[in-house]
């Protein structure tokens, strides 16, 4: 027992690297790159600390270069799923007993190991198996993951920290239990910093995890699952398994110990996984806590006093970054007529000059989406436009798969506010504008809150402050989080906490202590000084 009062220094949020050319990290990461490519490797699922290998092996290839392979991994299924649940059972019993400050030690020097000797051998690992740019690798496995490791713990001490009022007489005070049973965490295949927080969160409050990640993500997953064993996470607390979700999701969300699921991903799986809780609960242990952030259908919004070059240059980073496979990613424009021929001009000139390829080039701005699957559904969407009468591909539309899932930027404009390109999530980089009349800023707003059921993030561009503050307003339930002048992308930990609502899931701001609440079951204790001796209360005397 540790006779101290712990103190979690406030957390800073981890520097950017740049990888210019000449640089040190540029040329590590190069490097890095070059070594993963020359030796595949075989990815096991982890559980109990033990690698654990089926046989069923499933090829790894880049998304941008299918010829290439980055090893394979083995595939699990329901007998591994249930190995991982008596696994998370048993190891937690002495996890949740450790002193809150020896969990945290764990995930703060995770981060330091992220942030140094793992920094280029994660984003390397997320680079090549999930088709992202260095720098859209650096900010998500590397600074953001990092972030959450260092934040995390911090925020877990607010948590610890709410407690109830206490009198002369009475000592009152909260425990912050764990969980009964698990927690499943569902992590996607876009954002490593996502994988390695879904799991780790609740880890931190005691819990222990079966943790499924994406199947065409699971190299980051495998290194994540490294660094977290050197920093000293004990055997079993989480357990990594690989596999299908139709497989591996229904022993897991069948089983009388579920504690809790935290997902990211699509709007549809997260619905059924609440359908199938929900459709027996009486069978679990306990209510199971259901935490998740799922698509969204985010828009930019463009006032007639905005700054062309400032929109321009947003729409373009807040479509077609990483494809467009963010759940933040801007994929429809409310543009004012007044504005719309110079700043189509600007957009189109712009966009003519993105490269898209291979992400061991640097020169690329864009790369492969991230399977045939993503391919196929985002292909079918530019198909509609191009044959519906009411739209017009006004740049890109083309797409190739002979070498890697390639789609070129497009711009579709939509005659139609409530149109299909303006309502349904595309997840690819397909941005799709409406053009309103600049008299009608109040009712275009009404348009952009009311044509979709998502409700994730959205921006207002304007110099104009009442228009801001209108459309601030007007705009509240759009969005679980709203940018001024900025592009819907990027919240940072602990700076921008991030969750939507409606169709874009709970809200429950990963990254954050209000998140970190979700994983603990409150418990209130009332220690009473001189207990009474007797039942009568003073009411009672006789007159």
């Amino acid at each position: 027992m540790f006779n101290g009062i712990f103190h979690i220094r406030e957390p800073k949020n981890e520097p950017i690297l740049r990888y210019e050319p000449g640089s040190a990290e540029r040329a590590a990461l190069k490097t890095e790159l070059t070594r993963m490519l020359e030796n595949p490797v075989e990815v096991p699922s982890v559980i109990n600390g033990r690698e654990i290998r089926t046989g069923d092996l499933v090829e790894l290839n880049p998304p941008h270069n299918l010829r290439q392979t980055l090893g394979n991994y083995h595939r699990a299924g329901a007998r591994e799923a249930e190995m991982a649940i008596t696994a998370a059972n048993q190891a937690k019993i002495a996890w949740s007993e450790m002193d809150w400050s020896a969990r945290a030690t764990v995930m703060l020097k995770a981060a330091e190991l992220l942030a140094g000797k793992y920094r280029h051998t994660l984003n390397a690992a997320t680079m090549l198996n999930m088709s992202k740019t260095c720098h859209q690798a650096e900010i998500d496995s590397a600074c953001e993951l990092i972030d959450f490791w260092r934040f995390n713990p911090y925020f877990m001490t607010q948590v610890y920290d709410q407690q109830p009022i206490s009198t002369q007489d009475v000592l009152n005070y909260m425990e912050h239990r764990p969980l009964e049973g698990f927690v499943f965490a569902v992590s996607p295949f876009n954002f490593t910093s996502i994988a390695g927080n879904l799991p780790t969160a609740p880890a931190l409050m005691g819990n222990a995890v079966v943790w499924k990640p994406a199947s065409s993500a699971v190299l980051p997953a495998y290194y994540i699952m490294k660094i977290l064993k050197e920093a000293g996470l004990p055997d079993g607390v989480i357990n990594l398994v690989l596999g299908p979700g139709p497989v591996i999701g229904p022993p897991v969300l069948n089983h009388v110990d579920l504690g809790g699921v935290h997902f990211t991903g699509s709007t549809y799986v997260f619905s059924t996984i609440w359908l199938t809780i929900g459709s027996d609960i009486r069978k679990y242990q306990s209510y199971p806590r259901i935490v998740g952030e799922t698509g969204g259908k985010d828009f930019i919004f463009v006032h007639e006093s905005a700054d062309i070059k400032a929109v321009t240059a947003n729409l373009v980073r807040g479509a077609f970054e990483y494809q467009g496979q963010k759940c933040s990613a801007a994929s429809r424009a409310y543009i004012p007529d007044s504005l719309w021929p110079r700043l189509k001009e600007q957009l189109l000139d712009e966009i003519a000059t993105i490269k898209v390829g291979d992400v061991c080039d640097f020169r690329n701005f864009m790369n492969a989406v991230i399977d045939k699957a993503a391919f196929k559904t985002i292909s079918e969407y530019i198909d509609f436009a191009r044959h519906d009468p009411h739209m017009e591909i006004l740049c890109g539309g083309t797409y190739d798969q002979k070498e890697g899932y390639f789609i070129q930027p497009t711009v579709v404009q939509s005659a139609d506010p409530r149109s299909k390109l303006m309502s349904e999530e595309i997840f690819g980089p397909v941005l799709t504008v409406y053009v309103y009349p600049h008299a009608e800023f109040e009712q275009a707003m009404d348009l952009c809150n009311t044509t979709s059921p998502y409700a994730l993030t959205g921006s207002i561009f304007a110099q104009d402050r009442f228009a801001i503050v209108k459309a601030t307003k007007a705009l509240r339930n759009a969005a679980g989080n709203f940018y001024i002048n900025d592009k819907p992308t990027g919240a940072v930990v602990g700076q921008q906490p991030f969750g939507g609502s409606r169709a874009s899931g709970t809200n429950d701001k990963a990254g954050t202590w209000l998140n970190l609440e979700r994983w603990v079951s409150p418990r209130s204790i009332k220690e009473t000084y001189l207990p009474p001796a007797n039942y009568r209360y003073p009411f009672m005397a006789e007159p």
